[in-house]
């Protein structure tokens, strides 16, 4: 199993039903006694607030989104396949063959939203009016000039000089690195 670039990515094991919790902690004990904190980073059981009403009274209840199924953010390597495939409880990944296929960016941000839990956003030491390179995306490599930085969304907006014209473009904040 080459990974062609070690990244991390979410992951979906499929579990027996009913040991979703059981599996989460034996595979954070053994990721931790096993020293692998660098290649599994996070392992989550999918959970959201149902509103119970019993003898008219409400209760909120935890309740699986995805029954027998479990996240796991991970970068796979032989090793890290490896742990998680042989976790008891672990019946394989989600995916084709051998080789699991990662969620999208889309469904983990949904996934994690509707958990409360929001991805952190990135931190940036940018100013208005500074000049910045653009690392990735159809402009890589061209200069730009910050005119607006949106944190809450992680977004800023630059303007390119193309044909002796400022166009404005919309970047993430992981598309731009400081011009020294």
């Amino acid at each position: 199993m080459e990974s062609e670039k070690l990244e991390k990515h979410w992951y979906v094991i499929h579990t027996y039903s009913g040991y979703e919790n059981k599996v989460k902690t034996n595979l954070e004990k053994k990721v931790h006694s096993m020293a692998m904190e660098s290649e599994v980073f996070r392992v989550l059981v999918p959970m959201e607030d149902e509103v119970e009403i019993k003898d008219g009274k409400k209760k909120i209840a935890k309740k699986k989104v995805f029954p027998g199924y479990v996240l796991v953010e991970m970068i796979v390597t032989d090793r890290s396949w490896y742990v998680v495939r042989n976790t008891p409880g672990v019946t394989g990944f989600v995916g084709s063959g051998t080789k699991p296929i990662p969620l999208s960016e889309s469904e983990v941000k949904h996934i994690l939203k509707s958990m409360g839990i929001e991805e952190a956003k990135p931190k940036i030491d940018i100013e208005l009016t500074q000049l910045v390179r653009i690392t990735s995306g159809a402009f890589e490599n061209w200069t730009a000039t910050v005119v607006d930085i949106n944190p809450d969304k992680g977004k800023l907006k630059v303007l390119v000089n193309m044909f002796g014209r400022e166009t404005p473009v919309e970047l993430d904040f992981t598309q731009v690195a400081k011009v020294d």
